[in-house]
């Protein structure tokens, strides 16, 4: 059975050189290249161990499903919230992005509308302006973003996106998870 390829497609998932997960499992780099390639086959005890090392099981290394993941959402596998007093829409466009390192989401807001203020954190933020205009500020400072331009800073200080059009805006974020 030829398992080259799963070995290194999970060493490199846990950002371990040949040479690291050697060092784990008391095996040489050169060991665990002749594994990646098919070209030895470990004993039950050195695989398992390589294994535990990476954090896998041996049903689930040998589980088709553990290969798959989900690469592609569809719009109903989003999620909405609407909060009317604050007038706008949330799309969380990935499930369970809050337990991921980004998290997309689509705010809509009504006229007048305002996100929440969120408190200082170490998170990266992008924003696109789909439609409409929307004004960020990031502490004491104010800045304005117009259909087609976008945003990017780092939400070290309180930080606030509130609609600037007429009409409704819609807008793109994507934030890291990153706390203080």
């Amino acid at each position: 059975m030829e398992i080259g390829d799963k070995l290194r497609n999970l060493r490199v998932q846990k950002n371990l050189t040949q040479e690291e997960l050697g060092e784990r499992t008391d095996l040489t780099k050169g060991y665990i290249s002749q594994l990646e390639r098919d070209l030895s086959s470990p004993s039950m005890e050195t695989f398992f161990n390589i294994l535990e090392v990476l954090g896998i099981t041996p049903e689930e290394f040998f589980s088709e499903g553990t290969a798959a993941q989900k690469i592609v959402y569809r719009d109903e596998d989003s999620t909405l919230y609407y909060d009317e007093e604050h007038g706008y829409e949330l799309k969380w466009l990935i499930p369970e992005s809050n337990e991921k390192e980004m998290e997309p989401v689509v705010v809509t807001f009504d006229k007048n509308g305002e996100y929440k203020t969120f408190a200082p954190s170490l998170s990266e933020t992008f924003v696109f302006v789909i439609d409409g205009s929307v004004i960020l500020t990031l502490g004491e400072t104010k800045y304005l973003a117009k259909k087609g331009e976008s945003m990017y800073y780092q939400a070290t200080e309180p930080h606030q996106l509130v609609n600037h059009s007429k009409g409704k805006s819609k807008i793109l974020i994507v934030a890291t998870e990153s706390y203080l």
